[in-house]
């Protein structure tokens, strides 16, 4: 197997990087999670990653998104203002293509801060540290 590269970024986990593909650690919410973003792919979001499944650790794995982090020494990248402006276009582009997902039964949802009424998937941590800057996000 190639060479593990960690990567930095907003996950409490280990996150690496193994050729063109991204591994952190699973948990009983992993299969809800790829269902979702299958169904973004479907409705024609590309900005997030696609799910291929689990490893032999039992370690998530998905597309791996070129791009730099702009957390911790990467601000610049959304200057001009016209940059940071995209970023709420694309999770404006999210919480559209996320309206139309219906949750598969028994999903399990890792749920930190519970909803006050209907449930809604939305990003819930959009931070620098969660941000990937790269050619087509340009």
């Amino acid at each position: 197997m190639p060479d593990e590269v960690e990567l930095a970024g907003g996950n409490a986990n280990r996150v690496v990087r193994i050729g063109d593909t991204v591994r952190r650690s699973a948990g009983p919410w992993t299969p809800a999670v790829h269902c979702f973003l299958d169904h973004l792919h479907e409705v024609g979001f590309t900005a997030a990653p696609r799910p291929l499944g689990v490893d032999e650790k039992g370690r998530e794995v998905l597309n791996f998104i070129p791009g730099e982090a702009v957390w911790p020494a990467h601000f610049e990248l959304l200057d001009p203002p016209g940059r940071l402006a995209r970023v709420a276009h694309l999770i404006r582009a999210l919480h559209d293509a996320a309206e139309t997902f219906v949750s598969p039964p028994a999903a399990h949802w890792n749920v930190l801060i519970p909803a006050d009424g209907e449930d809604l998937i939305v990003h819930h941590d959009l931070a620098p540290w969660n941000l990937i800057h790269g050619p087509a996000n340009a």
